[in-house]
């Protein structure tokens, strides 16, 4: 097959037409990949980077001094900040040891913080000498406010005023979740409060059928709900740390382009052949609809 699924043409913000590798996995390191794509393309950027805490990858030494890691930090942030329209919108996937030197990094970029998510998950590493971690942070960037594309409608859940009061005046529609991500906690007891900012999506375990040969893997319940809520069918996602496919395998199923680098090429070709098994669907709903806490 190659490096991609198939080429296709888009459109830069000048309008002038640019061939652009569409609905692709790039095998490859994103900070020599990156400079090609067109200034100004891409509408949403996922990135799920190694967090340096020493997870074992085939191609990458996650055991980086810290004044490396951060440097490195800086430049795949700003390649990625060329690439990205006006209207585009940036999430990053990181831990605890670095959250907060890339939300610094990120604020120097100019662009503006929507929220700060922590996604909960079960299944994490048991720990004995410390609390066990059960959380990974979520920040969500804008370029502009004024013109970045959030769809609520598209993420709606139904609200305790609906399934727990059956009060009236709930709207029908639901609510936006909050930046918890928590789904249905008012359904739920083990879950926080709705009004919480978790969200409680468990980890992709060895038993899962979405289960790749990844080291770190991110459900596809919390990319569906990203993807929904800041892009429109036919936009185009970018990947720079592809890993195991996950942001690429929800882009395509709803109808968004998407682009994926990743530096292992055995990484990239498990992607591709993940991503031949995926249906696209042109809604902008998934077909799991709003649950975000089950993941398969």
């Amino acid at each position: 097959m190659g490096n991609g699924l198939n080429g296709q043409a888009s459109k830069t913000q000048d309008g002038s037409l640019v061939l652009m590798m569409c609905n692709r996995v790039m095998s490859g390191d994103c900070l020599k990949i990156l400079p090609a794509v067109p200034a100004a393309s891409v509408d949403l950027v996922f990135a799920d980077p190694p967090f340096n805490i020493g997870y074992e990858y085939d191609r990458y030494d996650d055991r980086r001094k810290k004044e490396d890691y951060l440097r490195w930090a800086e430049q795949w942030l700003e390649a990625v900040r060329r690439v990205l329209k006006p209207t585009g919108s940036f999430w990053l996937a990181i831990g605890d040891e670095y959250v907060a030197e890339h939300k610094i990094r990120l604020d120097a970029l100019g662009w503006t913080l929507r929220n700060w998510v922590v996604w909960h998950y079960t299944f994490g590493v048991h720990c004995e000498k410390k609390f066990t971690r059960s959380h990974a942070h979520l920040l969500y960037y804008v370029v502009d406010p004024k013109r970045s594309t959030f769809n609520a409608d598209a993420v709606r859940v139904p609200s305790a005023r609906q399934t727990v009061y059956s009060d009236r005046r709930a709207n029908p529609k639901g609510r936006v979740p909050d930046d918890t991500w928590v789904l249905r906690p008012q359904e739920e007891a083990r879950c926080f409060r709705a009004d919480s900012d978790t969200w409680y999506v468990r980890r992709v375990c060895g038993t899962f059928k979405e289960r790749v040969d990844h080291p770190c893997q991110m459900p596809e319940a919390v990319l569906e709900r990203i993807v929904q809520a800041c892009t429109n069918p036919g936009d185009l996602v970018l990947d720079p740390f592809a890993g195991s496919g996950t942001t690429l395998v929800v882009a395509k199923r709803l109808g968004r382009r998407f682009l994926g680098i990743e530096l292992s090429e055995n990484y990239a070709e498990q992607v591709r052949r993940r991503l031949e098994g995926v249906e696209a669907d042109r809604s902008t709903r998934s077909r799991r609809g709003s649950n975000v806490a089950e993941t398969e």
